[in-house]
């Protein structure tokens, strides 16, 4: 199950500063996350599923790209949304 499209909007609204401001760095990030945590929970129960632990991986450095940019850009943005997301321990 992916992410409803009220959900995606929710979070666009929330991190990317409105619902139609899709392309927003924070906003990407922040999609990239839910599905992140969404399918971290189906390979718990599901640890034989090794193309969906591919697609992880692909996510998590898709995000990664994505911090990268935004740390270079904007140090301040960064760290409110990793503080934010609770990405980073």
């Amino acid at each position: 199950m992916s992410i409803t499209k009220e959900k995606k909007a929710g979070i666009f609204a929330t991190y990317g500063g409105s619902e139609t401001n899709t392309g927003s760095i924070e906003g990407q990030i922040a999609v990239l996350t839910e599905r992140i945590s969404h399918i971290s929970g189906h390979l718990q129960q599901n640890k034989k599923d090794f193309s969906t632990h591919r697609g992880l991986m692909q996510l998590v450095g898709r995000r990664r790209r994505l911090l990268n940019y935004l740390q270079k850009h904007n140090l301040a943005g960064y760290r409110a949304l990793i503080e934010k997301l609770g990405i980073r321990k």
